[in-house]
């Protein structure tokens, strides 16, 4: 049995110390999960929410969830999370930003905000693609893959 440490989230006193997300993460060893960007469709693959960045933002923290939970993780073992606004309008890009600080709670780890011009599906607003580290804190049992 191996015994995964969970990933290190890293501040600094040299930037920025009001700044909503730690500036980097440190994984220990173990399995990476990189996801698809999360879209804001339901199981017939339709957009859900027309024109309501918040209520599409939960869609996508739900969707992405799911991902993370298909591939043995959740929301508390990313280790980095990038948001894509459809907008330049810095008002929407925080109301996105509030729905995925509070969706992932005490666990600030490192995101970057971006807003873009067009995202994939017709009437998308947001997307959240994000890497993880599968396992977390839970014992895992390794294969001997002659590595030790």
């Amino acid at each position: 049995m191996i015994r995964l440490v969970p990933a290190r989230l890293v501040r600094t006193d040299q930037l920025y110390s009001g700044a909503p997300y730690a500036y980097a993460a440190v994984a220990p060893a173990g399995s990476l999960v990189f996801t698809a960007g999360a879209c804001p469709i339901d199981q017939n693959g339709t957009v859900t929410d027309p024109g309501d960045y918040a209520a599409q933002t939960r869609q996508v923290v739900a969707n992405l969830r799911a991902a993370l939970a298909a591939a043995g993780a959740e929301l508390t073992d990313v280790l980095k999370t990038t948001v894509y606004v459809a907008s330049s309008d810095r008002a929407e890009l925080l109301s996105v930003w509030e729905v995925v600080h509070a969706a992932f709670g005490g666990h600030d780890a490192p995101s970057t905000l971006l807003g873009v011009t067009t995202l994939g599906y017709a009437g998308q607003l947001v997307e959240i693609e994000a890497v993880a580290l599968t396992g977390g804190s839970d014992e895992l049992t390794a294969q001997d893959d002659g590595f030790g």
